[in-house]
């Protein structure tokens, strides 16, 4: 097993393994030049595109882990869903009524993203770490599916559509909720070793919202994929004031965003692996500033297992070099080590 797969299953390892949100990102050159070659939406839809650019980071840093190069929209074409992404989605008909709720299919598991499953397949043959999968938690789909382009305001016009229209938000949020049960487990069975779900807008309710709205239908999703026995990570940003919520959850893994101080994050979630959270403006700054910070989160995340990653996707403008530098620091941290120094004598 990998030290990826190790901490992911709950085992406390002597170094935190490494993988970064976005890692097969607009930073590296190489993905840049095949962005020049296709669009986005033609990079994720074609297996041998994907599986290419999946790869790049991993071949260029001794990463712990792969993420599928994808994007949480993916599976809501096949539901009838026009998308643009102009860079970020913008639906082109944005779901409103309890009729434009109805209109969306549910394809089932053999109609759902088939393209997805021949990319995972294509990165399983060359890849040398784990592979993790991935799809948006269906109270952030939803966000999307109804309020496409409004992040400015924290997607307010979101918030007031579910207190307005409740009965065609329990049927989307429905909807979406088999469409990703089918979506994760046609990923792992292509041969996914982990699974993560994005739940990027849940942090934007109250608790009292999120257990209406979000925590049935993330709980929904994971449960489905337990008797499939590979890690499930969920993270969800902002979502501090969340967490007793979150630890119903039935998730391996909880991710945290920089916000939260990972000790905090691990009394709140007791017995689950954390990963995170470094925030990702560091790495945009001075070189040294990388090593330092790192090494102050992995110190934060002593006492229980760990993986160590951003507190949400690495930005553009970050510097390769600055990347390289991270990894180095985290594989150089011997987290045993420093714990038995936190140990009073």
């Amino acid at each position: 097993m990998s030290i990826f797969l190790d901490a992911a299953s709950g085992k406390d390892t002597q170094r935190a393994p490494i993988w970064i949100m976005r890692q097969a990102g607009r930073y590296l050159s190489e993905y840049n030049a095949v962005k020049e070659r296709y669009g986005f939406w033609e990079m994720c839809r074609n297996p041998e595109v994907a599986a290419q650019i999946t790869l790049l980071p991993v071949q260029r840093f001794p990463l712990d882990a792969a993420i599928l190069f994808s994007d949480i929209m993916t599976p809501l074409a096949d539901m009838g869903v026009e998308i643009e992404f102009a860079p970020g989605p913008v639906i082109t008909r944005p779901v409103r009524t309890l009729a434009d709720v109805r209109s969306l299919r549910v394809p089932g598991p053999e109609g759902t993203a088939p393209f997805v499953a021949a990319a995972v397949r294509a990165v399983r043959e060359q890849c040398a770490v784990p592979l993790i999968g991935f799809a948006g938690a269906p109270l952030t789909l939803a966000t999307y599916l109804v309020d496409s382009g409004a992040a400015a305001d924290g997607h307010a016009g979101f918030r007031v559509w579910l207190h307005a229209e409740p009965e065609a938000a329990r049927l989307l949020l429905d909807r979406l909720t088999e469409v990703t049960i089918d979506y994760l487990r046609m990923q792992i069975a292509a041969g996914v070793q982990a699974v993560q779900l994005f739940d990027t807008w849940a942090g934007a309710h109250d608790p009292a919202v999120y257990a209406e709205f979000g925590l049935p239908h993330a709980r929904r999703v994971l449960a489905a994929l337990a008797d499939l026995a590979v890690p499930r990570v969920y993270f969800a940003v902002g979502a501090h004031h969340l967490f007793d919520r979150i630890a119903e959850l039935p998730a391996e893994v909880v991710g945290v965003d920089w916000r939260t101080p990972l000790s905090v994050a691990r009394r709140a979630l007791p017995g689950r692996t954390l990963q995170g959270n470094l925030d990702p403006a560091v790495l945009v700054s001075r070189p040294e500033a990388v090593a330092d910070r790192a090494r102050a989160v992995l110190r934060e995340g002593l006492g229980g297992p760990h993986i160590f990653n951003l507190g949400h996707g690495i930005r553009p403008d970050t510097p390769v070099g600055h990347v390289q530098r991270l990894v180095e620091a985290v594989h150089a941290f011997d987290r045993h080590s420093e714990a038995e120094k936190k140990v009073p004598v």
